[in-house]
């Protein structure tokens, strides 16, 4: 079966208002399965929401959105069971020890993992007789993405899953998310800010700014369509140069710094020709990429 054809997660002109606040608008997003897709945004952009939405917790203003070929205002229970989440703010019993609250959790599932989750544990050093109530924030994210991944989900949902954890356990985490995603079966859609963690895992990046996805492509793909030009010219450049696709242009007499989408190959050359220019194209790591975006609001 070809995943395209079948996207586990399909969004179409999605929108989401408070009262006039409209937070996203008109986003489209195509999910295939087996995909790792990192939601690339600054805080206020509207990456939350747009999680909230396609689990159901928020109801659409308008469009569709659909997981599994279903509504997702209107999940059955089955589909129910093939999704983990992880929520920015997690909330876990305090008064439990970490056993406990896997074996609450294992029993709304009929598979559950237990050799993963304690696993897991051992590999994230948390304790099962040690209280819930006194873990540290990381501590707490740990246990919470060992609890969404005990029954196997084979979609994925993580709201910053790394934000409280230190770089040594992010890299664990990435690891085990990998090792967990590498059969191609399971989907992973998941939002940050941290641009290494992406390009450590992502297959593909959606970058959301002001409530809309401005890009969404293969990791490999955006890299290639995304570049810098160097351009050092006989004379001074005027105050309106302008290449077609440009993010971003700085200009200082005869030279200039462009950031370019989609570059066509004869740009460079016209360029050259046109202002007896020196020019250079810069290939740029997945945070450059993000700033150049933002730079071209």
């Amino acid at each position: 079966m070809n995943s395209m054809t079948n996207p586990i997660v399909e969004v179409s002109h999605l929108g989401k208002a408070f009262g006039s606040n409209r937070v996203l608008r008109d986003v489209n997003l195509t999910i295939p399965q087996g995909a790792i897709v990192g939601l690339l945004g600054t805080n206020g952009s509207g990456k939350s929401t747009l999680i909230k939405c396609l689990l159901g917790l928020l109801r659409i203003s308008q469009g569709t959105a659909t997981i599994y070929g279903e509504d997702v205002w209107d999940l059955s229970a089955a589909t129910k069971a093939r999704l983990g989440y992880v929520p920015q703010d997690i909330q876990l019993y305090p008064w439990m020890v970490i056993r406990q609250i896997v074996e609450y959790t294992a029993a709304f599932y009929p598979r559950w993992d237990f050799e993963l989750t304690d696993r897991l544990l051992q590999e994230w050093q948390l304790s099962p007789l040690d209280d819930v109530g006194p873990l540290s924030p990381g501590q707490k994210q740990k246990l919470a993405l060992i609890l969404a991944l005990g029954h196997s989900p084979e979609l994925l949902i993580f709201d910053e899953p790394v934000a409280s954890l230190d770089p040594l356990a992010r890299r664990e985490f990435l690891k085990s998310l990998l090792e967990i995603t590498q059969d191609e079966r399971h989907t992973v859609l998941f939002s940050t800010h941290i641009t290494s963690d992406l390009e450590r895992v992502a297959s593909h990046v959606a970058v959301v700014r002001d409530g809309r996805i401005v890009l969404f492509d293969e990791l490999d793909a955006l890299k290639d369509k995304v570049k810098r030009l160097r351009i050092t010219a006989a004379i001074d450049l005027p105050p309106e140069f302008a290449i077609s696709g440009a993010l971003r242009t700085e200009v200082d007499g005869p030279r200039a710094l462009v950031a370019v989408c989609d570059l066509q190959p004869h740009t460079v050359e016209d360029i050259k020709q046109r202002w007896q220019a020196a020019v250079s194209v810069e290939d740029l790591n997945l945070e450059d990429i993000f700033l150049e975006l933002h730079h071209s609001e």
